[in-house]
C-alpha cells in the first residue's frame, strides 16, 4: 500500500522523523518495502502571478511578463505558451536551484530576466509538461512553492503480510504507529449526515452468513462535475490511484483513509430491489474496466431485477456506473466474509483495491461510518440530499476472549515481561483486557483477524514491547584440540563417486522371499502394516535392492551400471534387532564406457576389489571363505577383513542368481559395515626419502595352495631393513615347474632416508627375505 507520509501525518502526533518512522514500523512487522522523497530537490521557487505581459521587442516566441510574488514585482522573459495575464505560477527566484539549472540574473535578447517560470518539468515532478505550471488562484503570492504544494512529502510503500489487513488504510496505518510510538491520535472528524429526502432503497440480503452487514443510501441532486480540493486530488495520486470523477474519488478517498471499500451506483439506471445473492450459472456482468465476463455460481454479486450489476467484493458494472450526467446515486457499504471473496478476482484475472481488501477482512463495525464518511464529503463538495440509511444487519464475526498466560509468555521470549507493561501494550492496541489470576482474558478489537490464540497474543507483545529488549547472548564453549578423526560418510562417498560410481536411495523393506532366499535370513522381521505386499520385511542387506535398481535400468536400455548406498540392514527379532549400517555397491558392464582409446572389456573381481579398497588407506585382506554367502559365486568372492575382523563381502553374483533376475552378465557386489572404517587414527608420518631406492627380482617356486597374500603379510611382519615395498609381478605354472608348485616373481624395493644404499645392504636384505620364505613356506629360488 502506497500513501503519502504528510497524509499519515495529519492523523498521528508523532515526533519521529521520517527515518524513524519507517525502523518503527519495520520494527513492528509493517514492512516498509520503499520511502523516497516526492519529486526532485529544488529551492527558493514561490508562487508568483502574472499581473501584466506584452511581447518580446526582438524575439517572436517570447514575452516578457510582470510576477508579482508577494512583496515585489519581477520582470521574465518566458517563451511558454500558456504564459497570459491573470494566472498564478512556479517562480523560480535568481539563486533557485532546481534539479538540472541554477537561476542566474541575465539578459534574454537584451531584455533582462529576473527569473524563471517552471514547468512540471524543470521541476522534477514530471518527465514531460506542456508549458508552465499552472497554480491555484486561492494560493498566496511569495508562498514557497513546497509549502504550498505541501511538496515537503514522503511517498511510503508497505508490504503488508496478508494477516495484517488492519494496516490497509491510513487511519489503521496511524492507529498502529500511535501504538508502536505511544503518540496520540487525531481521530477522523464527521457527523452523521441530516435526512434530506425520504426516498429509501429496499436491500434484499439472500445470502446472510456471504453478506453479514449490508448498508445503501440514496443521494440526490449531485453534481459529479465539480471539481474536487487540492489536497483531495493530491492525497490520491501519491497514493498511486488516478482521479476519475469526484464521486467514484471521494469512494477511493474512503477506502485509502478508512480501509472501507465502497460503491456508488447511478440510482436512476437501477431497476427494483438492490438484492445481495449468488450468481446464476454463467451469468453475465459488464464490468468497469469494459470486460465481459460469465460468473459462477460460486460467486457473489449485487444484482437488481436487470441482473448482477456488481461482482460483489471486487467490481462494479459498467451499465449501473456514475458518469458526468448522473443526478442520483445509491452509495453501498457492505463487509463480506472474506472465505466468499477470497481468490474470486484473481480467478477472472482481476486484481482491484476492494478484493485485496475484502479477502483479507475488513472492519465490519466500519461499515456504516464509512457511508456517513462519505455522504458528508459528496454533499460538501458536490452537494446533493441525502436519504435515510438502509441496513441489513445479520450475524457478525465474533472476537472470542483468549487467555494469555504470562508463564508461557515469558517462557518463549526467554524473558520476563512485567505484567502492567503486558496491559499497557494491549491498551494500546485498542484490547479489551482482563486480570485472571494466571495472566489476561484479551479481546481483539473488529479490525484485528489475525487475532485468534493465545501465540498471536505474545506476537502481539513482543513486538510492541521491543524485539532489541531481548538480550542476545554469544554462546559460550570450552574449546580443545579434539582428537585426531579417519574417515566420515562423505569421504566414502566422495571415495566411490570419483570412481564412476551413483549413489541411490532405497527402500529398507523389501519382499520376504529375496530376504530369505538371496540374502540368507531365515528369520526376517515382518512389518505389520506393509505399504505393498513386495515390501513386507525389513532387509539384512542391501544386494536384493540394489539389484532391483540395476533390473530397472536394464529394461531402460542402460548397459552399463555403478551403484552404491549407505543404509542400515535389520537382524534379529521385531523387538531385539540389531541395527548395522552398511556401504553396499553394485558394478556391471564394461570397466569403462565405450570409446576408441581403449578395448571394451567387462568388469571383473580385481575391478571391484580396487574400488572396495580405495574407501579406506588402511590395509584390507581378502580371503576366501567356507561361509560364503547364497547371493555370491563360490569361486570369484571374498572375505573382507580390517585389522583382523571381519567387515564384509565382495565378489560376482551367483549364476543362479544371475538367472533369476534374467541379467544378461553377472553384476559384482560388495558390502561392508562403516564402522570400522570410519574408527579414526592419528597419522603417522615420515620422511621422504631423496635417495633413489634400489631394485631387486626374485622369483621363487612354492606349492600352489600358498597364497601371495600370506607371503607378503609374512614379509612385512619381520620388518627386513630398508624394505620398502615389495609386490608380486608374475605367477607362472606350466613346463619347468613341478606339477601342484607355481612360480611367484616379486619385485623388492629397498631405501634409505639418509643415505644411498650399496650394494652389499641390499642383498642383505634380499638374502634375510628368502630365507625367511625357505623357512616359512618351503620356498626354492627359481633357476
Amino acid at each position: 500500500m502506497q500513501f503519502s507520509e504528510n497524509w499519515l501525518r495529519s492523523y498521528v502526533n508523532t515526533s519521529l522523523d521520517s527515518d524513524a518512522l519507517n525502523h518503527v514500523m519495520i520494527m513492528a512487522g509493517l514492512d516498509v518495502d520503499e520511502s523516497h522523497p516526492l519529486g526532485a530537490s529544488f529551492s527558493h521557487v514561490v508562487v508568483g502571478e502574472i499581473v501584466s505581459i506584452k511581447k518580446h521587442p526582438d524575439a517572436d516566441r517570447l514575452q516578457v511578463c510582470d510576477v508579482n510574488i508577494g512583496d515585489k514585482t519581477l520582470q521574465i522573459v518566458c517563451g511558454a505558451s500558456n504564459a497570459r495575464q491573470g494566472i498564478k505560477v512556479a517562480c523560480a527566484l535568481v539563486g533557485a536551484k532546481l534539479p538540472s539549472i541554477d537561476i542566474k540574473e541575465a539578459k534574454v535578447r537584451g531584455i533582462e530576466s529576473f527569473g524563471m517560470l517552471c514547468s512540471l518539468k524543470e521541476l522534477g515532478l514530471a518527465e514531460e509538461a506542456e508549458g508552465i505550471l499552472e497554480l491555484s488562484h486561492d494560493l498566496k503570492n511569495g508562498t514557497d512553492l513546497r509549502v504550498a504544494l505541501d511538496l515537503n512529502d514522503q511517498i511510503t510503500t508497505l508490504k503488508l503480510t496478508p494477516n495484517r489487513s488492519d494496516c490497509l488504510s491510513l487511519w489503521g496505518v496511524a492507529r498502529e504507529v500511535a501504538a508502536i510510538s505511544q503518540s496520540s491520535l487525531s481521530p477522523i472528524t464527521y457527523e452523521v449526515n441530516p435526512i434530506k429526502q425520504s426516498e429509501k432503497k429496499n436491500i434484499v440480503v439472500e445470502e446472510k452468513s456471504a453478506c453479514p452487514r449490508y448498508c445503501g443510501r440514496i443521494i440526490k441532486n449531485v453534481d459529479n462535475t465539480k471539481t474536487l480540493p487540492d489536497w483531495m486530488v493530491s492525497r490520491l495520486e501519491r497514493s498511486n490511484i488516478k482521479s476519475i470523477s469526484p464521486i467514484v474519488d471521494i469512494t477511493n478517498y474512503v477506502l485509502l483513509e478508512i480501509g472501507q471499500p465502497l460503491h456508488a451506483f447511478d440510482h436512476d439506471k437501477l431497476q427494483g430491489d438492490v438484492v445481495v445473492r449468488f450468481a446464476k450459472p454463467e451469468e453475465p456482468i459488464h464490468l468497469l474496466n469494459d470486460t465481459k465476463i460469465k460468473l459462477s455460481k460460486k460467486d457473489l454479486v449485487i444484482a437488481d431485477n436487470s441482473g448482477a450489476i456488481a461482482f460483489a467484493g471486487v467490481m462494479g458494472g459498467l451499465p449501473s456506473s456514475v458518469t458526468e450526467a448522473s443526478k442520483n446515486i445509491f452509495l453501498e457499504s457492505a463487509f463480506f466474509d472474506p472465505i466468499v471473496i477470497a481468490g474470486k478476482a484473481r480467478a477472472y484475472n482481476l486484481s482491484t483495491d476492494s478484493s485485496y481488501r475484502f479477502e483479507r477482512g475488513v472492519d465490519f463495525s466500519n461499515t456504516r461510518h464509512a457511508l456517513e464518511r462519505a455522504t458528508s464529503l459528496i454533499i460538501e463538495y458536490c452537494g446533493g440530499e441525502a436519504g435515510e440509511i438502509s441496513e441489513v444487519l445479520n450475524a457478525l464475526p465474533k472476537r472470542n476472549e483468549i487467555h494469555l498466560r504470562l508463564k508461557k509468555l515469558n517462557a518463549i521470549l526467554g524473558i520476563e515481561v512485567p505484567s502492567q507493561d503486558v496491559e499497557h501494550i494491549f491498551h494500546q492496541l485498542g484490547f479489551e483486557v482482563n486480570k485472571t489470576i494466571e495472566g489476561f482474558k484479551v479481546t481483539p478489537p473488529s479490525y484485528r483477524f489475525d487475532i485468534a490464540i493465545e501465540e498471536d497474543l505474545i506476537e502481539e507483545v513482543v513486538r510492541l514491547y521491543g524485539y532489541d529488549k531481548i538480550p542476545s547472548h554469544h554462546p559460550v564453549s570450552h574449546q580443545a584440540m579434539l582428537p585426531a578423526s579417519g574417515a566420515c560418510q562423505r569421504d566414502l562417498k566422495e571415495a566411490l563417486t570419483s570412481r564412476g560410481f551413483y549413489e541411490v536411495v532405497t527402500y529398507s523393506f523389501i519382499e520376504d522371499e529375496i530376504e530369505k532366499v538371496l540374502h540368507g535370513n531365515l528369520n526376517p522381521i515382518q512389518l505389520q502394516n506393509p505399504i505393498a505386499s513386495q515390501m513386507s520385511t525389513m532387509r539384512s542387506s542391501l544386494w536384493g535392492s540394489h539389484l532391483e535398481v540395476l533390473t530397472y535400468n536394464l529394461n531402460r536400455q542402460v548397459s552399463r551400471l555403478n551403484i552404491f548406498e549407505i543404509a542400515q540392514t535389520f537382524q534379529g527379532a521385531k523387538k531385539d534387532f540389531i541395527e548395522t549400517e552398511v556401504i553396499s555397491g553394485l558394478s556391471y558392464g564394461s570397466f569403462l564406457p565405450e570409446q576408441w582409446a581403449d578395448k571394451i572389456r567387462e568388469i571383473d573381481f580385481y575391478d571391484m576389489k580396487a574400488h572396495v579398497e580405495a574407501l579406506t588407506s588402511k590395509s584390507l585382506t581378502f580371503k576366501r571363505s567356507d561361509k560364503t554367502p547364497l547371493a555370491l559365486h563360490p569361486g570369484q568372492s571374498a572375505e573382507v577383513f580390517l585389522e583382523g575382523q571381519s567387515i564384509g563381502w565382495v565378489g560376482k553374483l551367483h549364476p543362479k542368481w544371475q538367472q533369476h533376475f534374467s541379467l544378461p552378465k553377472a553384476p559384482f557386489i560388495f558390502e561392508l559395515k562403516i564402522e570400522k572404517l570410519l574408527e579414526g587414527k592419528a597419522f603417522k608420518y615420515e620422511d621422504i626419502s631423496k635417495f633413489l631406492p634400489v631394485r631387486r627380482d626374485i622369483a621363487i617356486v612354492v606349492d600352489d595352495s600358498v597364497e601371495v597374500d600370506s607371503i607378503l603379510d609374512a614379509v612385512f611382519k619381520a620388518k627386513i631393513p630398508f624394505l620398502n615395498r615389495m609386490a608380486l609381478f608374475d605367477l607362472y605354472q606350466g613346463k619347468g615347474i613341478a606339477e601342484n608348485k607355481k612360480s611367484v616373481a616379486f619385485l623388492i624395493l629397498m631405501q634409505d632416508t639418509s643415505k644411498t644404499l650399496v650394494d652389499s645392504e641390499a642383498d642383505s636384505s634380499v638374502s634375510k627375505i628368502v630365507e625367511l620364505l625357505e623357512k616359512q613356506f618351503g620356498a626354492t629360488l627359481r633357476n
